[in-house]
């Protein structure tokens, strides 16, 4: 990356590795709110956040490395994480939709 211009690789490459070392603790930060909710949509939230977040810290690799495979993974794991957020929300649907049901029917 720096082509030419000395000390400009090796700055690239603290950057590079602050930059994993910040998404690494939001990463965990997103763990904490996933667990502790309290709400399901909390936890869905994070949930998407921190498949985003793996997302950049893949394309940040693929930089880091100049590896231009790691970016075809991070198109495959948006694919895959949108779907799970999908399947996770049809599932708290459902789940909220049968509770609503229960409640209702037991009232009358």
């Amino acid at each position: 990356m720096g082509k030419g211009i000395p000390g400009l690789d090796q700055a690239y490459h603290v950057l590079f590795t602050v930059v994993l070392v910040v998404l690494a603790v939001m990463i965990i930060l997103c763990l904490i709110r996933a667990i502790i909710g309290p709400r399901i949509a909390d936890r869905i939230v994070a949930t998407n956040m921190m498949g985003t977040i793996v997302m950049v810290i893949i394309a940040t690799l693929a930089i880091m490395m100049k590896e231009g495979y790691l970016a075809d993974i991070c198109i495959i794991y948006a694919m895959i994480s949108f779907l799970a957020v999908i399947v996770l929300t049809k599932v708290y649907m459902g789940v909220y939709r049968e509770k609503k049901e229960e409640e209702s029917d037991g009232g009358h």
